[in-house]
């Protein structure tokens, strides 16, 4: 029996974790870090590199399906893009940050290299 073959589900319906990932990617493009707990992190890595590689190899409709903004989305295209064209992955990098003080949960500061 192969296990943990999907993705962290974070105690939200399949409907909420992608508009949640939409909304997460959408702010980490436009402002270049965010910050949330490492669960997330993780998670929002694998949909933001996805994004990346999907822009470098012009597949609009992919990229279009995450992030639904136009003003991101014509910087995924005309800044990012460019600017990761020579580099083959790891467009991210998560750096831990401690507990946090409200719930002592593990954040994280996920940013663009």
């Amino acid at each position: 029996m192969i296990n943990n073959l999907g993705a962290r589900k974070l105690s939200r319906t399949g409907s909420h974790r992608r508009a949640m990932f939409s909304n997460m990617a959408t702010s980490l493009l436009l402002h270049e870090h965010v910050e949330t707990t490492l669960p997330k992190a993780k998670e929002l890595r694998r949909v933001v590199e996805r994004v990346i590689a999907d822009a470098k190899n012009n597949r609009r409709i992919e990229v279009r399906r995450v992030i639904k903004d136009k003003v991101v989305y014509h910087k995924v295209f005309d800044v990012l893009a460019p600017r990761y064209k020579e580099r083959d992955g790891g467009f991210t990098r998560i750096l831990k940050l401690g507990a946090r003080r409200g719930d002592a949960a593990e954040a994280a500061l996920v940013k663009l290299v």
